[in-house]
């Protein structure tokens, strides 16, 4: 695996040999990243990068100048790698939190410009997981979130749901949320 562009373009991630996840394809990332920067300024946003796994999204993110990237993964030799890769490649505006992604949102300690996540796809809880989102005002006004999703789950009639995009598999919903 690697960084997809920006300053740290072609640089090598490592990860721990424990990860079991699915790990969103370099395509994917690729895809999702040109056009982020056709929607938004990535060197003036605070991203959060939710089910975490390798961090690829985080250090991607890093990568294209995020003014600050925090990572939050639960496992925790998944966790440890994404911190020795920031580490390996100087992300000095970096920050893994090694625990429940739910339990981080309830008590986060800002709000973030934009959010991705990438939660397993059997998830239960990914169907609510835009709400939750919402409710929590966790996206700063005018902030971006973007859900990566399997093929069974539809977000169009969802509050804040803007676009869906397919790259194979893996579909990316983009919602906005209107301050409460």
């Amino acid at each position: 695996m690697r960084i997809i562009g920006g300053r740290l373009k072609g640089r090598k991630i490592s990860t721990s040999s424990k990860f079991k996840g699915r790990p969103t394809t370099d395509f994917g990332r690729e895809s999702l990243f040109n056009i982020l920067r056709n929607r938004v300024d990535l060197t003036e946003m605070h991203v959060l990068d939710l089910f975490s796994g390798t961090g690829a999204m985080s250090l991607e993110a890093a990568s294209h100048g995020a003014l600050s990237v925090t990572s939050v993964e639960m496992n925790r030799p998944s966790a440890m790698s994404i911190r020795k890769n920031m580490n390996d490649l100087g992300i000095e505006n970096g920050m893994v939190v090694t625990g429940d992604v739910f339990k981080f949102i309830k008590k986060a300690p800002r709000q973030y410009d934009l959010i991705i996540a990438d939660p397993p796809f059997a998830l239960e809880r990914l169907p609510k997981l835009p709400e939750f989102i919402q409710k929590t005002n966790l996206l700063a006004p005018d902030g971006l979130f973007v859900l990566e999703h399997g093929p069974e789950h539809h977000f169009d009639e969802a509050e804040g749901f803007e676009e869906e995009r397919r790259y194979g598999h893996v579909h990316f919903s983009f919602f906005t949320f209107e301050e409460e």
